[in-house]
């Protein structure tokens, strides 16, 4: 049984549209966050006197906070919903923002950003989930990539927030950059309590008559919203022919025991998924765009951009790239699918990271000495990058984690791979200024190249194609990828043997 595929079904709805649009501001506050500390490091470092160490724990520590909040994200998402999920990761952003604006000290400012760190965990697992959830199979990969665009909005904003505010004094401009999250934190709080809950968690509670009343809003049609429920109930073990309002599930709804049905005793489909899951998010952090997000205007320095407001300027052109990229993304990603996208966008950074590794390690033998076409292949190829980061890997990521696991599974396994996505990604920004001490920047992005061929070489053999597939499908679609190759043997040798004379 399948989603409804009319041309009316194609469509996507406006409803679901404006809901998965407002989850999406979550990420939007997380994606400031994390571009504001790209150009708040360089006066923070002036201010507060701190070295090299303690401005990559800054940097990277609001991921090991992320990992904490991602593992209990998803928990909590099927303890009290998603919705008040996303309420609650708001509230927590506003509290890290407030403490990392009025920090007088290194150690509340550090105490400020694994509080915001929490709210990153939470944000990274609901908004994805959230927005799958409510949108269609056709128009899944449109709704649920927008999280990532988001992500890419907020960075840009925290940019521009850098380069503006930059004259400001010095111990007054970087507290105004984070404070200025604050503002979107509370206005999330209240809008999200505006929102329907996701229906496949209503119907997980056993609230049908919620789920119900829920689709018809996000389904172009009533035919669509009642194959969709159909669809839901049987996944969740309801006869999909009942018509109660309420019925009471004899199994736990409220996230219990999934840990093991994950981990311990999991099917195979199951353990493919979690495979699938760990290694794309593995892969996104592994391949460097923290390390360019984050320390982009070290980058540039290193290769011979000198003062602050060029500095600023040349990282407003990675947040630039990255959006209209992460923006065009989306129209392709449910028409072209998601492993050839992938499969471009690794292939492209691959080429990319290999340029920047070259140009930046011309730059670093030349002693100092300015080597302007070194320089500028060093820009041009670190934007190359990004925009190939930003048309697959960045949202197929998190489109693809958030609609593989079963129903029951999805919260928890989606917090799984946000888990290993958030260490990766902390690993890569608290170690990367030594990285580049051990083995030069230009050594560094080689290192990614490296991880960038892995990354490929993995998506090939251990992703199978999930576009226009109903949610309820994808155990079907991670058993059937296994047993096609062994029907096709069979067919192959069936046919052989009727050749024979």
């Amino acid at each position: 049984m399948g989603e409804g595929k009319g041309k009316e079904d194609e469509k996507i709805n406006p409803y679901s549209c404006a809901c998965a649009i407002v989850a999406s501001m979550i990420s939007i506050i997380f994606g400031y966050e994390t571009g504001v500390m790209s150009g708040a490091l360089i006066f923070i470092e002036e201010d507060l006197k701190i070295n090299d160490l303690q401005i990559q724990v800054l940097a990277g520590i609001i991921n090991f906070c992320a990992l904490v909040g991602a593992l209990s994200a998803g928990r909590t998402a099927d303890y009290i919903g998603r919705r008040y999920t996303i309420c609650s990761a708001a509230i927590i952003f506003l509290l890290g923002s407030l403490l990392m604006a009025f920090a007088p000290t290194y150690a509340v400012l550090l105490t400020g950003r694994c509080v915001a760190g929490i709210g990153v965990g939470f944000a990274l697992v609901i908004a994805p989930v959230y927005s799958a959830e409510i949108s269609a199979a056709s128009s899944r990969g449109i709704l649920a990539s927008l999280p990532e665009l988001g992500i890419s909005i907020g960075i840009l904003s925290g940019y521009i927030s850098n380069y503006l505010l930059a004259s400001l004094p010095l111990n007054i401009g970087w507290r105004v950059m984070f404070a200025i999250a604050a503002a979107p934190s509370l206005g999330l709080a209240i809008g999200i309590l505006g929102m329907p809950e996701s229906p496949r968690w209503l119907v997980m509670q056993g609230r049908l008559g919620d789920a119900k009343r829920v689709l018809l809003k996000v389904s172009n049609t009533k035919e669509e919203a009642e194959s969709r429920l159909q669809d839901i109930k049987l996944a969740a073990g309801i006869d999909p022919n009942c018509t109660d309002d309420f019925v009471r599930l004899n199994h736990n709804t409220r996230g219990q025991g999934v840990w093991k049905e994950l981990l311990l005793r999991p099917t195979p489909p199951v353990r493919w998924m979690l495979l699938a899951a760990i290694g794309i998010h593995f892969f996104e952090h592994a391949t460097g765009i923290e390390a360019v997000v984050l320390y982009s205007p070290r980058i540039f320095k290193k290769a011979g951009v000198t003062t602050k407001k060029k500095l600023l300027l040349a990282t407003i052109g990675v947040g630039v790239t990255k959006l209209i990229f992460i923006f065009s993304s989306t129209f392709f990603i449910d028409r072209s699918g998601r492993r050839k996208l992938l499969q471009i966008s690794v292939g492209g950074m691959i080429v990319a990271l290999l340029g920047l590794g070259f140009a930046l390690t011309i730059v670093h033998q030349s002693h100092n000495q300015k080597v302007v076409w070194a320089l500028w292949l060093s820009i041009a190829t670190c934007y190359l990058y990004v925009m190939f980061f930003s048309i697959g890997l960045a949202p197929v990521t998190w489109v693809y984690s958030s609609e593989i696991f079963p129903l029951k599974l999805r919260a928890q396994g989606a917090s799984i791979g946000v888990a290993v996505n958030r260490a990766t990604n902390a690993t890569v920004s608290m170690t990367f200024l030594s990285l580049v001490n051990a083995i030069t920047i230009g050594g560094a992005f080689f290192l990614f190249a490296g991880m960038s061929v892995l990354a490929w070489i993995f998506f090939f053999f251990f992703l199978p194609e999930t576009k226009g597939r109903s949610l309820e499908e994808m155990e079907e679609v991670f058993t059937r990828s296994k047993k096609s190759r062994n029907v096709d043997t069979e067919l192959q040798s069936q046919n052989s043997v009727v050749r024979v004379p």
